[in-house]
């Protein structure tokens, strides 16, 4: 955990263990492998994870199937370590690859054209598509956001607030993977948000 520095003292980013080196190259050579053979069709693309990620955590003895109720029991020590880089790094590619075949699906029903005789079929059918094309939207962004904390990871950055640098803890990641600030600071713009829209 971070510490604020006495005053008058000049203020020093907290250390990040360097430890992970290996552990980064392992998963990241893993995912680029399952990425070619998935290109070639020789590992479907609802496989990858499971496949890839997860060789890669083995041959650091890394258990790829850790549940959340282990990783909340670590001590407040083991925050961030290698073991839960790992675990979030897994649980991210994985509601990635969910992400992509969500939208795939969608891609799908939008490039459907059907001509509808009845005018409640062809109000009904226009709904779908505008919901479609905001659930498409909502994807997009999701899609962003995962691919930051992929790289938050990789830089070691991951569960620390963006704002005030202290960590975001281990029950709000477990709900948000993607979460780039801590409560404190989530309320806060979340008020200020509030206060523009009553104007």
């Amino acid at each position: 955990m971070k510490k604020k520095a006495a005053a008058g003292k000049k203020t020093s980013k907290p250390v990040r263990k360097s430890g992970g080196l290996k552990l980064k190259k392992l998963v990241a050579k893993a995912t680029k492998s399952a990425h070619k053979l998935m290109a070639k069709k020789v590992i479907p693309a609802s496989n990858r994870v499971k496949s890839s990620i997860s060789a890669g955590l083995q041959k650091l003895k890394l258990d790829p199937s850790m549940t959340d109720a282990q990783i909340r029991r670590m001590p407040n020590s083991a925050y961030m370590n290698d073991i839960q880089l790992g675990f979030f790094r897994v649980r991210l590619l994985q509601q990635r690859q969910e992400v992509l075949s969500r939208q795939t699906e969608v891609k799908d029903r939008l490039n459907q054209h059907e001509n509808f005789a009845d005018p409640a079929d062809r109000a009904s059918a226009e709904e779908e598509h505008w919901l479609d094309l905001r659930l498409r939207e909502r994807e997009s962004m999701l899609l962003r956001k995962i691919d930051e904390a992929l790289r938050r990871i990789s830089e070691r950055e991951f569960g620390y607030c963006k704002v005030t640098g202290e960590p975001i803890g281990i029950p709000r990641l477990l709900a948000r993977p993607t979460a780039e600030v801590c409560v404190d600071v989530k309320g806060q713009n979340e008020h200020v948000e509030a206060q523009f829209r009553d104007r």
